[in-house]
């Protein structure tokens, strides 16, 4: 739906309501498109992106690293909440 920024200032709550049902408002100015006005639910942003050309997917899915630090942190957490439950 496209609706100039006169029209969407005085009816703000009706086009809210359209985006909540899946319709995309464009507004524009003087005959321009200057935003787009679309659902949060209804974008995925990565593949948005993807899909504009904006960034690319990973070549290949890397693993997190653990830390030692953490490891040797969770064991004595853990020691810790066994001494606590006896």
């Amino acid at each position: 739906m496209e609706v100039t920024f006169t029209e969407f200032k005085a009816s703000l709550a009706s086009h809210v309501g359209s985006v909540k049902d899946g319709t995309d408002v464009i507004i524009t100015q003087k005959g321009a498109p200057v935003a787009r006005l679309t659902s949060v639910e209804g974008s995925d942003l990565i593949s948005s992106l993807i899909q504009d050309g904006l960034i690319t997917p990973p070549a290949e899915d890397r693993a997190v690293p653990r830390l030692p630090q953490a490891e040797a942190a969770k064991d004595a957490l853990s020691s810790l909440l066994g001494r606590l439950r006896r």
